[in-house]
């Protein structure tokens, strides 16, 4: 029978999503999981069996994390610019660590069909949401230029999130993302 204490679960994959930004996916192993989360050896093998199942959980870990800030960046409507330029500052600064570990997890699922599975709702939450603010602010960008604007977004990202800590400033940003809204239009 599987374990079915929660918090542990959580502090397991909370860790790593910590290891996979510092060290890479190769850096992953159950032990330093475990070292990480500081709980006893064989705590993660309990948990999740395969090295697999622990890429898994941890892309599960960080849609769950994902899906509750773009619930709640939603709630409170904004310009599309202002949004846009929020979620990149953000992404590149105060969850630069997760967007690492996304980073990485996204290569590591061109090898590994259940991780993309696992992966795949980020995408699709992107592309609905997008689609749902636009609808919203009634913006004037066509529908088929959202998936554009998206890889705009996704390369944005990449660029920011990558960049050496503290090199990126709201500045920038709003300048790229009247770049990509613009540019989109």
């Amino acid at each position: 029978m599987p374990p079915t204490n929660p918090a542990r679960r959580q502090a397991l994959t909370d860790a790593a999503i910590e290891l996979l930004a510092s060290s890479g996916v190769h850096g992953l192993t159950h032990r330093a999981v475990e070292t990480a989360a500081g709980v006893p050896p064989g705590t993660a093998s309990n948990y999740f069996r395969s090295r697999e199942a622990l890429l898994v959980a941890a892309a599960e870990r960080i849609a769950e994390l994902h899906h509750g800030d773009t619930d709640r960046a939603v709630e409170q409507p904004a310009p599309l610019v202002d949004l846009l330029t929020d979620s990149l500052l953000t992404a590149a600064t105060t969850l630069r660590t997760r967007y690492l570990a996304i980073f990485e997890l996204q290569l590591e699922a061109a090898r590994r069909p259940a991780l993309a599975s696992a992966l795949a709702g980020l995408h699709d939450t992107a592309q609905h949401v997008t689609a749902g603010h636009h609808d919203e602010l009634g913006l004037t960008i066509p529908r088929e230029r959202i998936p554009v604007m998206i890889s705009l977004y996704g390369g944005a990202l990449f660029t920011l999130v990558t960049a050496p800590p503290g090199s990126v400033d709201r500045d920038v940003v709003h300048n790229l993302v009247q770049a990509i809204v613009h540019g989109c239009a």
